[in-house]
């Protein structure tokens, strides 16, 4: 099991920029996989991006460029720098930690495990 805490979001205007952080706890919070998930409202959850445990990631296509996602192991936290943010990152951002990561069609993908945290909310002005 993993206790997961996300900080981090806020309320920033368009093309601006944010770190949200996710301290990750408990008898399970070892190096696994993490990952970003954000659902908007009247949307379902999707993935935003994903970290393996030998460092490797992966991005949605929507953020690709923009957003990065990091760990710092001794800390057992999570990181995901996000720039030129638009309105359409207006989400609530939630963390994902010990899932499966396997590759499917040479494609790394992360499927996610029932450990969430409680989500931050990032809300992006026009």
């Amino acid at each position: 099991q993993v206790q997961l805490v996300e900080s981090g979001g806020g309320l920033v205007q368009s093309g601006g920029s944010l770190r949200l952080s996710c301290a990750a706890s408990g008898s399970g919070s070892r190096i696994v996989p993490m990952a970003w998930y954000r659902q908007a409202a009247g949307k379902q959850r999707e993935m935003v991006a994903f970290i393996a445990s030998s460092g490797d990631t992966n991005y949605a296509d929507s953020v690709k460029g923009r957003f990065r996602i990091s760990r710092e192991n001794a800390k057992n936290t999570m990181y995901l720098q996000m720039t030129s943010l638009t309105p359409d990152d207006t989400a609530v951002y939630y963390c994902n930690a010990a899932g499966t990561v396997w590759y499917t069609r040479g494609i790394l993908t992360y499927t996610a495990s029932t450990d969430w945290g409680q989500g931050t909310q990032v809300t992006v002005s026009s």
